[in-house]
């Protein structure tokens, strides 16, 4: 008893020391950046307050590198196509390059549009409402990262600058229009992405693993589907991960992705008809063709989300900078190049260091991931933001992401009960039976695909007829009573829709305390 004690207290003691390391390296990253503007901005008037603003900016980096980037690489992590450590050395490098390469030169101050500036007639009144909303979102999404909770970030920043600006100007100032359209994606980008992921599951089911030569169906179908999410995520990365350095209309960008995905085609078509070959015709053997597109996808999200998400750590900072650099107050704001690289890495380091709990929640603990699941996953993820920006949807992406693992676990919770009350009925229809023809029909049942699955049925449900027997109110009861597998936890989804609910309010609370409290510090 004493030895298991000593082997406890020794494992809390290595925990410990880990975290200790984690929050030794998050704070010399802060430190650096304290040090770095002590150097280089040693001649602004606003030096501190700027040092301030920018290690506050980093924090938020840091937090969203724990906490959102986890819905790239979560799926990929499940369906063991990535390691934990491959996921994270990964998204690290597509993170970082997509905030550095497609980050854009120039941010809107006030994000989402959900207050309006011209209300603000005094500089530091603007700074002080910027920086309270910086500080209230990075506090509220290392909380959720702590809780296990993949919430948005955009919704964390738009509920800082909503709740910090009303504390400034009074409830006129806020665009309460836009703030009903970020309302109404709590619903929509779940919604959106769950039915998505569950619609291409569903065709893969139907189309492959429901075959009795899986392979055969494998080599028509995976080729298709590859270049399918060739083409949503060129056109994705064409229109929202290169915008600041490439724009083009949406039809542009449709017609070159279509072109790529021509290109793919015909590249990895031949490319799984051979690996194939020496595939075992399961679901197992099927599964093991989407490992690489899987690893494709989880690159090019993180690479996307680094170039979009950037902004909400460093909006607000530039926003900031801008205003004590020229003393007035802009609807957009340069980001110089140390802003960005506060980002960047911040975004790098807070995945590196805490990272993997999220990643494990999405990736693991709402539902059973496999390949084909996750491939769903991604692929909505990138149609959906599409599909979203063309309707003018303010969508998020954590939501998406994480709607579309409710909707592949939901589907599958639905086909496992059919097909229980299926085996059920057909129990049933032999009760009389001899029990080894019983399990002789079952077992070929089983074994069949869709389509004589349902002719089986169907020859059934005659017989039946002609026999003149119907199902007994016992028999009915019993049917209903069939065990249903929970396949998704409902433990986490409790929580992360509570979450969601409570992001923009409790960030908007937060940051209207924070407002005051700095404001009554400033103010002689």
């Amino acid at each position: 008893m004493e030895l298991k004690n000593l082997n406890q207290i020794e494992d809390k003691g290595a925990e410990m020391r880990v975290e200790l390391l984690r929050i030794g390296v998050a704070v010399l990253f802060l430190i650096g950046i304290m040090l770095f503007l002590g150097i280089t901005k040693a001649n602004l008037p606003n030096q501190t307050f700027l040092i301030v603003s920018a290690v506050i900016g980093g924090y938020m980096a840091l937090n969203i590198g724990a906490n959102d980037v986890a819905n790239n690489v979560g799926p990929a992590v499940g369906s063991q196509a990535l390691s934990l450590t491959g996921a994270i050395l990964i998204a690290t490098i597509f993170e970082s390059s997509g905030a550095l390469i497609a980050g854009g030169e120039v941010v809107s101050t006030i994000k989402k549009g959900i207050i309006d500036p011209s209300l603000i007639n005094d500089t530091d009144t603007f700074v002080w409402l910027m920086l309270a909303a910086l500080l209230a979102a990075a506090i509220w999404l290392n909380i959720a990262t702590y809780l296990g909770a993949p919430v948005s970030t955009t919704h964390s920043i738009v509920g800082g600058v909503l709740g910090a600006g009303i504390a400034a100007g009074g409830w006129s100032i806020a665009n309460w229009a836009v703030f009903g359209k970020i309302a109404a994606s709590w619903v929509i980008s779940p919604v959106l992405g769950g039915v998505i992921a569950a619609i291409f599951l569903y065709f893969i089911k139907h189309s492959m693993t429901y075959k009795e030569d899986m392979l055969a169906a494998a080599k028509k179908i995976v080729p298709l589907l590859i270049s399918i999410m060739a083409w949503s995520f060129s056109t994705y990365l064409i229109l929202k991960g290169l915008k600041h350095i490439w724009k083009v209309d949406f039809l542009t960008a449709a017609y070159l992705g279509f072109g790529f995905a021509v290109i793919i085609y015909f590249i990895v078509r031949p490319l799984i008809s051979r690996a194939a070959r020496s595939l075992e015709n399961s679901k197992v053997g099927v599964n093991s063709l989407f490992t690489i597109p899987l690893i494709f996808a989880a690159a090019l999200l993180s690479f996307a989300h680094g170039a979009n998400d950037v902004a909400n750590a460093v909006g607000p900072l530039a926003a900031i900078n801008d205003a004590l650099s020229s003393g007035g107050i802009a609807k957009k704001a340069v980001i110089p190049i140390w802003v960005m690289m506060i980002g960047a890495l911040g975004l790098s380091i807070g995945l590196a260091l805490y990272g993997a709990k999220l990643i494990k929640t999405v990736g693991t603990e709402i539902t059973e991931l496999d390949k084909m699941r996750a491939f769903c996953i991604s692929l909505a993820a990138a149609i959906t933001v599409i599909i979203a920006s063309q309707l003018g949807l303010p969508v998020s992406s954590t939501h998406i992401a994480v709607g579309a693992i409710f909707g592949v676990g939901f589907l599958r919770e639905y086909l496992k009960h059919t097909d229980a009350k299926r085996l059920a009925e057909i129990r049933i229809h032999h009760e009389n039976l001899d029990p080894a023809k019983t399990e002789a029909f079952l077992n070929n049942f089983k074994k069949a695909n869709i389509a004589t699955k349902s002719k089986m049925l169907a020859e059934l449900k005659e017989q039946a007829r002609h026999s003149e027997t119907d199902f007994t109110k016992r028999e009915r009861k019993s049917l209903k009573k069939v065990y249903k597998e929970e396949l998704v936890k409902r433990s986490h989804i409790y929580k992360i829709a509570a979450a969601w609910v409570i992001t923009v309010p409790l960030s908007a609370l937060l940051a209207a305390m924070l407002y005051f409290t700095i404001r009554g510090m400033l103010i002689p």
